[in-house]
């Protein structure tokens, strides 16, 4: 049998071609978040409010997929590395499985629980009736990305990623396309703002989902799918999650981040919310960037783990680490000497420009220290570590971020809370290396070595 590319081809080439479709078709996914905002903003001050309020839960929806992907993607992964085709089949089987259930977990959460959600932020009653319908349709209707995603990582992990940019592309392409077309009433459609936002969303996911099927079942040769093959495991989930779990809750966390930075950033006026919510969307540009380089370094050092090539994986963390630190350093740049450019996409008036400003230059300085340790939170999900990329991500989002811009904000007030941000990334920077040293002493280094 043909050794896959994953176990061969020279690491900084197969880095660079396995990563720059994802990072296009995540920029591209970046793109459209912000496009969406973009509309938006022009309906009313209060439609931004309601989508940046629904934004934690998008976000939530997109941890558990992309954080079960990361479990599948890793395992797959390791049984192609291992020459184990069936039980590659079945993993993906599962995938799916779990693809379903996580969908109709949120569809129950959006029907019952939008109103008591959106109302622990706002009395506005229009922001509220707008959230509600947002939050609905997005959360009814996310079958498309939790299908999309699954799909997505079952190519990833063959080592096939320009399916991935075709597919996001062709989904983000819709979005932006049905955008203008249901918020503002187009082609004998009536105005239906935020609602028409979410339906433009929901829409470019399913069609992603459909173009990511096809794909998979007629390109991809080294997984095949059949559904009447499938025989449930639930030691295969349980292997699954004990990856997927830790990543789930490093994804989940960010949401729950922003949740609790709303509430903090509430207490100042609503335009911090939204102004908040803006950088979120902008730096989202340089750290999906590292975050598609990651979705295949996952695969990559995974294979070689599974195939024992000891050096593969040493020269994959290098090269990693030395890429993201040039993306970060651009990310750097560009928002140190152009954040009023940034705020005008958004149509920022004078309040939110004094806001937004400060914010984007201070979180900024904060970038570099940031794709050190999203790089290493990679390789230990792929070591069998994932408890230390948990740990990571904890610190980085909740246990060390939030203590530190509560103080500062009540301290020095609005301007001053960024600040927590560049703390928190270079403590944690610091602590992901020393757990780098720890898991090549006790994992990486005592891997017999095969050609």
């Amino acid at each position: 049998m043909e050794e896959n590319k994953m176990g061969v081809m020279e690491i900084k080439k197969l880095i660079m071609t396995m990563s720059l479709p994802i990072m296009i078709s995540m920029l591209v996914q970046a793109l459209y978040n912000i496009v969406d905002s973009m509309f938006v903003a022009r309906v009313s001050d209060n439609a931004l409010a309601a989508v940046s309020l629904c934004y934690p839960i998008q976000m939530i929806i997109v941890a558990v997929a992309c954080g079960t992907a990361v479990g599948l993607n890793a395992l797959l992964s390791r049984y192609l590395g291992q020459k184990k085709p069936k039980e590659a089949n079945q993993v993906a089987l599962h995938g799916i499985l779990l693809a379903i259930v996580n969908w109709l977990i949120f569809a129950i959460i959006g029907i019952f629980f939008s109103e008591a959600f959106l109302r622990l932020f706002s009395t506005d009653q229009e922001i509220v009736a707008m959230g509600i319908s947002y939050m609905k349709i997005c959360t009814i209707f996310s079958f498309g990305v939790f299908m999309q995603i699954t799909y997505e990582r079952i190519m990833q992990s063959t080592g096939n990623t320009v399916y991935n940019m075709i597919i996001q592309g062709v989904g983000a392409l819709v979005n932006i396309m049905l955008d203008p077309i249901f918020i503002f009433g187009m082609l004998g459609l009536p105005a239906m703002g935020v609602t028409g936002a979410a339906i433009a969303t929901v829409i470019g996911q399913i069609v992603a989902m459909l173009l990511g099927i096809i794909i998979t079942q007629t390109k991809i040769k080294e997984v095949q799918i059949h559904l009447r093959e499938f025989h449930l495991e639930l030691r295969m989930i349980k292997d699954m999650y004990r990856i997927a779990i830790p990543a789930i809750l490093m994804q989940s966390i960010m949401s729950f981040m922003t949740v609790f930075m709303n509430m903090i950033l509430v207490t100042f006026s609503e335009l911090a919310v939204s102004a908040f919510s803006i950088y979120f969307k902008l730096q989202q540009f340089v750290f999906m960037a590292v975050n598609g380089m990651n979705n295949a370094l996952i695969p990559i050092i995974s294979y070689n783990f599974g195939a024992k090539k000891k050096q593969r994986i040493l020269d994959s963390i290098h090269f990693s680490l030395i890429v993201a630190c040039v993306i970060m350093i651009a990310g750097t740049i560009i928002f140190q000497c152009f954040p009023q450019q940034l705020m005008y996409l958004f149509d920022a008036n004078e309040e939110m420009m004094n806001i937004g400003v400060p914010a984007l230059r201070i979180i900024s300085l904060s970038f570099i220290f940031a794709g050190i340790s999203l790089v290493l939170s990679a390789v230990f999900q792929s070591v069998d570590h994932a408890n230390k990329s948990l740990m990571i991500t904890l610190l980085r989002q909740m246990v060390l971020l939030l203590p530190i811009v509560y103080l500062l904000a009540n301290q020095f007030g609005l301007n001053a809370l960024w600040w927590a941000f560049p703390i928190t990334e270079a403590a944690v920077s610091i602590l992901a290396y020393i757990y780098l040293k720890i898991v090549k002493a006790k994992t990486i280094m005592k891997i017999s070595q095969k050609a």
